[in-house]
Parts: C-alpha cells; structure tokens; sequence
C-alpha cells in the first residue's frame, strides 16, 4: 500500500472502473502517477481534464490525512496490488481498489460464505441462520461467515458465528471506525476481537448521504463463494446481492419456506426461476462449494448414537402436530400435566437438543 494507492481512488472523477483501468495500464499506483499528460490521454484513454487532475496529484493531501486517519484509528488500508486483498474479490470486474480494514485481514482469505436476508426476520429465520452456521462452521475450521451487520438476517448470521466460535466479516456501508447501525456497535466490537473483521470501501472524507447500501453489497457478493439467501420479500437489498453474485459467476443458494410466508418469496422465487439453488442444511451448503473435496479443511461428521428419549418426552413431542411452536401453557392443557413437571421434560428435551426455548415461554421443535 502507497499514498499512491489512496490517492488514486481519491481523485475526483476516477470511480472504481476508472482505477481498474488506470491500474490494467500502467500496473502500479505510483506508475500511474508517474505518467505524462500525454499518456493518460492518449494510452489510457482518459479525459483531458481527469488526466489534469492525477498529473496535478489531486488526491495526495486527502490521502495524506487518511493516511493520519487510519493510524489513529488502527485501520489497515489494502490495495488490489497488495497480498493480503481478498483474492476472490478481487475477481470481480468492479472490485475497489483500496479496503479500509479493521480487524484480521486474514479473515478476508480462506473459506468464505456469505449470508443475507430480509430485516424483518421471522423464527424461522433466526433458527436457520443458527443451525447453517453451527452446521458449517463445525466442518469447515476455516469458515468466515460475511454479511453486513444490518438488522434482521444479517446480524443474526454474526450473532450465530460468535456463539459458535467461526469467524466473521461485517462490510459496512459507512467508513470505520463507525458502525452503521450503531446499534450493533457492541456486535461489531466482538467480531474484531473474536479473530474477524469490519470492512468496508469508503475513506473517511467519504460524505454520508445513506447511497452505499447497494455498493456494499456487491462486495458482500465477490468476497465469498457462494451467497445464501436465507430469507427475502419479492424485493430487497438481498436480491441485489443474490444479482451481484450471480454475476460474478458465484454460486447463488437460498432457503426454501412456505409459499404463504412473504419472508421467504423472494428466496421461493430464486429457486423457481433456478437463479438459487434449494440448500436445506449445512452439508448442502459444502457440497454446493465443494468444500468437501479439500481434504486439508473438511472435518468429516462423526456418527452419533441416536437420542433415547423417555415415554413422557415422546409424548409431548407427538404435541407439537406440525406446528411451529406450542407455549407452555398449551402444553399443560394438552397434557394434563402441571407447569413444574413439563418443566421437567421439556429442559430434558433442550438438553437433548430436541427441543428450544423461544422467548414467551413458547418451545419449538428441531428434529
């Protein structure tokens, strides 16, 4: 990384395709710098007056206090030419040519998987992005699990990777050190800390003006293999990220619900018109990535006897008829039994991995 780096994509008029192309020309920031006049019209095709502003070295002293910024910050700034970018990524075709990280910039390479849905999450929701994520990320050890630390689906994929221990990577709309939304800035400080990363595109001098959703998201998309739709309406941020991978030739994965459910028909309509394919576990999820053809990073399920349950267990489970969840209380008049005994059973259950808890004193069902 160079002053050169920043200063190019700080140079008013470039964009993201112009430094991609500057950099295709002349290879390196500085070699970009060092051109003549003559060159940057003639070879490289641009405009008089963005030729003007790189030979005048426009963006150096907005580089020079991001520079500033960023050590102050601990914010490490990565180029396209630098080892550490993300190597997917940086096979897109309008990938950025500085990430602003904090964090561990190892979390950007390896095994990524990327995660998104709707804000209005719905139970059904928040159990699947658990079980993928455990499911995953105890047979892929390198796992980082990326979405973008919004409301809903995105920050229960996060929440889901610090209680079971894999990485993860927030990409932000917004430039660091803030969190948008900053109600998830205590999220944000565990996923630094637990070994992941905040990334995002923007410098600081960037103005804030809420347009850098749907520029975010398609390096949600080019970070990762693959992309999961976990649950979308007919329209959302997420079906432009399910786009954007699709256009990077990415696998595009989403998770079935019920027709009659609107959390789930933008992900119900991938799959119909077969821009997604159905994935209903995490094993569909490695062998959809082929990650289970890496010997070095596959750790092969272990057969387990099966859960010997007690009549009164199996009893209260045969309760449940089809239905998302039951309350307590609905189990004592289906039951007959009093609130301390089905008490009993049900933590029976939970520890059995049978059953959970949901807030309201409801439970539903896991096998």
């Amino acid at each position: 990384m160079t002053i050169e780096d920043i200063a190019l994509t700080m140079t008013t008029g470039i964009g993201v395709k112009g430094a991609i192309h500057l950099m295709e020309q002349f290879q390196t920031a500085e070699n970009v710098f060092s051109a003549s006049l003559s060159d940057l019209i003639h070879e490289a095709g641009l405009a008089e007056v963005l030729a003007r502003r790189i030979v005048d070295k426009e963006g150096f002293g907005m580089a020079e206090r991001e520079i500033k910024h960023c050590q102050k910050y601990d914010i490490k700034a990565v180029a396209s030419t630098d080892r550490d970018f993300p190597r997917l990524l940086k096979e897109t075709n309008d990938f950025p040519h500085v990430l602003y990280i904090k964090g561990n910039v190892e979390a950007l390479n390896g095994k990524l998987l990327s995660m998104v849905g709707t804000r209005k999450i719905t139970q059904y929701g928040l159990r699947v992005c658990d079980e993928l994520v455990c499911s995953v990320g105890e047979k892929i050890p390198s796992l980082s699990v990326v979405s973008g630390l919004a409301f809903g689906v995105d920050i229960a994929c996060h929440r889901a990777a610090l209680s079971t221990g894999v990485r993860t990577v927030a990409v932000l709309p917004n430039p660091l050190p803030g969190v948008t939304p900053v109600q998830h800035g205590s999220v944000a400080k565990d996923i630094v800390e637990s070994g992941g990363a905040l990334v995002t595109e923007l410098h600081s001098q960037v103005k804030q003006n809420g347009n850098f959703y749907l520029a975010r998201n398609r390096i949600i998309a080019g970070l990762s293999g693959g992309t999961v739709i976990v649950e979308s309406p007919y329209s959302g941020g997420s079906l432009m990220t399910a786009h954007c991978a699709d256009g990077y030739n990415r696998v595009v994965m989403a998770v079935p619900g019920r027709i009659t459910d609107k959390m789930s028909a933008g992900a119900n309509m991938l799959i119909r018109n077969k821009k997604a394919q159905a994935i209903l576990s995490g094993d569909d999820i490695i062998r959809e990535l082929m990650w289970d053809l890496d010997v070095a990073d596959y750790v092969a399920p272990q057969k387990s006897l099966p859960t010997q349950l007690t009549s009164s267990e199996e009893q209260l489970l045969a309760l449940f008829k089809g239905r998302d969840s039951v309350s307590i209380d609905e189990f004592a008049v289906e039951s007959n039994l009093n609130i301390s005994e089905l008490s009993v059973i049900l933590l029976g259950l939970e520890m059995s991995g049978v059953v959970r808890h949901l807030p309201g004193h409801r439970y539903e069902r896991l096998t």
